[in-house]
């Protein structure tokens, strides 16, 4: 089993983090952003995308820790942010940039029509992969996807 360490300092890295991190679950009470650090983090369980094809036996989820750097603040829609078992589902990061430096917003997509918005001086991600994989007999899809 490989784990996956992933590091994103622009646009392009940080579209190949949100694809690992597509139809990752967590609960509210994962996620967690310190704003004296310029922290937030989450812990999810990520789909294994990249094993999804050679494994024979079924699919894996792999627990993995998502941080961003840089964070001036945040703010969420579509969730009960003190419903800490909640749990939420990813779907995508993506990055606006505001004007011509390099700070801008991170937007992390969830299911429902729920999001998570952060606002950062820059790109600066780490994804990485925490513990085991374990098995799972489903792999997510999505409408209209093949």
């Amino acid at each position: 089993m490989m784990t996956l360490k992933l590091l994103a300092l622009d646009e392009e890295d940080l579209t190949v983090i949100s694809a690992q991190m597509q139809d990752a679950v967590f609960k509210v009470g994962d996620i967690d952003f310190k704003p004296r650090a310029g922290h937030f983090m989450l812990a999810a369980n990520r789909f294994a995308w990249e094993a999804s094809d050679r494994n024979e036996k079924g699919f894996e989820r792999r627990r993995a820790a998502l941080c961003f750097k840089q964070v001036k603040s945040v703010r969420s829609i579509g969730f009960d942010r003190k419903a800490s078992d909640a749990v939420l589902s990813l779907l995508a990061i993506l990055f606006d940039k505001e004007g011509e430096g390099p700070d801008g917003s991170v937007e992390l997509v969830l299911s429902g029509g729920g999001s998570i918005l952060l606002h950062v001086d820059c790109i600066e991600a780490q994804l990485a992969d925490t513990g085991g994989a374990w098995e799972t007999a489903m792999k997510p899809r999505h409408p209209g996807a093949a």
